[in-house]
């Protein structure tokens, strides 16, 4: 069986991103380089929304990612990659395959089968959904160390209680801290 994680960049209040999907407060350096670098090449099956998706898609295969970290956008245009979404008609980037319907169904059915394990990137409506669905069997969350008042929650939605147990952390020398959760129930 396979394990669903989700990997989100937060801030102090909560937030995916600010009001306009802004990330610009990511806080990123050489240090937390290095460990997106040591992960990059994991063999996981990525797992996208729509925006996320096209977010990605569109800086990883750039002249300009493969220029500033070669290591990180080798690894991300040759993971396989699954994209959930209604709208979109296709999905371009190298080894990827669009799932537009049955996202929770499709989701259980890929945890069943053998093979790596299955990561979520961003894509804070899916992480709602699959939570809610009691699909999410680790969530790994780098606290940035900034409040944006007001933004885009990663549990949007969720109405039951999530019981999460820390299994470890990891602080960084630029404020930010690793916190590493498994759900519970």
């Amino acid at each position: 069986m396979r394990k669903l994680s989700v990997f989100n960049m937060l801030t102090l209040d909560g937030y995916l991103a600010g009001m306009d999907g802004d990330i610009s407060w990511h806080n990123v350096d050489a240090e937390f380089q290095e460990y997106a670098r040591r992960n990059s090449n994991s063999g996981n099956t990525l797992l996208f929304g729509r925006v996320t998706y096209e977010l990605m898609a569109g800086y990883w295969t750039s002249p300009d990612a493969l220029k500033n970290d070669r290591v990180v956008a080798q690894g991300m245009n040759n993971s396989t990659k699954i994209v959930f979404s209604r709208t979109l008609n296709k999905a371009d980037w190298e080894n990827t395959r669009l799932v537009k319907e049955n996202m929770v169904e499709e989701v259980r059915t890929l945890k069943a089968q053998d093979g790596k394990d299955l990561t979520i990137l961003g894509s804070g409506t899916i992480v709602a959904q699959l939570a809610r669905a009691g699909l999410i069997d680790e969530y790994q969350i780098m606290l940035n160390p900034i409040a944006l008042g007001k933004g885009k929650t990663m549990f949007e939605g969720i109405t039951n209680r999530l019981a999460l147990r820390l299994i470890k952390t990891r602080t960084f020398g630029n404020g930010n801290v690793l916190l590493q959760y498994e759900a519970t129930a």
